[in-house]
């Protein structure tokens, strides 16, 4: 598998996980057209990769994400001026959106660590995560509606993360908030004090991850998100096609053996 290279990303392959960190420290790693575009050239290459079983996202300097990048907008409304129409606003707004789905959908399990600025694009980035961890002096928010603006394509992932009422609190008021915070409302799953105890973490985040069977962790993921998107009936039928292939499958020979034996299964080795 080759990874593409970007300008905005670090990319870094340890084993099983592929990290990746947004490097624009310069504006505290605000998401530019320039990241969302890098972001869905390594997603798009690592999709149908075996050997990366996880992602994990982190920000530059101490910081996730500021939000949106103020120089893109302004780009953006030189070109409406000369067109005379909105569209160039639209779709650099709608291809954050593609990324945020793309990175939601990703095959791998996605573990956001998340420090310093988690605000607006950096906020919704983390609500597409599957396993969140935080600091407990990071800082979220929404802020758009502060600014005369909208989480366009924010807001539909927040409120999957944490629901229609905590969501409508958040975005209208524009408020920032804390780590501690963010677990209570369940953005996040684990607050830390400090980078050494992060870092302690996500090596225990990843030890629990290699112990699932990779196709398994796939496949389930993708379940998941067909709930609430299908008839419940027909969803169970299709999930017990599912079980019964992984059951019949190498991974849950091998998982039922390992069991038996008492030892770890050969992918979490």
């Amino acid at each position: 598998m080759q990874l593409p290279t970007t300008d905005t990303l670090e990319l870094r392959e340890e084993g099983f996980a592929l990290h990746i960190t947004l490097n624009r420290p310069e504006s505290r790693n605000a998401m530019s057209l320039q990241m969302t575009q890098d972001l869905r050239a390594v997603f798009t290459a690592i999709e149908n990769s075996e050997d990366i079983r996880v992602v994990v996202l982190r920000g530059a300097n101490g910081h996730f994400c500021a939000g949106g990048d103020i120089k893109d907008m302004a780009g953006a409304r030189m070109r409406a001026a000369e067109s005379g129409n909105d569209d160039a606003y639209a779709e650099l707004n709608r291809a954050f959106g593609h990324m945020l789905t793309q990175v939601d959908h990703a095959p791998q399990v996605v573990v956001a660590l998340l420090e310093g600025a988690v605000l607006g694009g950096g906020f919704g980035l983390a609500c597409v995560s599957d396993v969140a961890i935080a600091l407990e002096s990071a800082q979220f928010g929404l802020p758009e509606t502060s600014l005369g603006i909208i989480p366009a394509q924010i807001a539909p992932f927040v409120l999957q993360r944490i629901g229609m009422t905590q969501a409508r609190r958040l975005a209208l008021l524009g408020g920032r908030f804390n780590g501690s915070e963010a677990a209570r409302l369940g953005i996040v799953h684990q607050v830390v004090a400090d980078t050494y105890v992060l870092d302690s973490a996500l090596t225990q985040t990843l030890g629990q991850i290699r112990k699932c069977a990779p196709a398994a962790n796939r496949n389930t993921k993708a379940l998941l998100h067909r709930v609430g998107c299908e008839p419940l009936e027909s969803l169970l039928d299709d999930a017990a096609k599912l079980f019964a292939h992984a059951v019949a499958s190498p991974e849950g020979a091998e998982g039922t053996m390992a069991f038996v034996q008492k030892r770890p299964a050969k992918w979490a080795e």
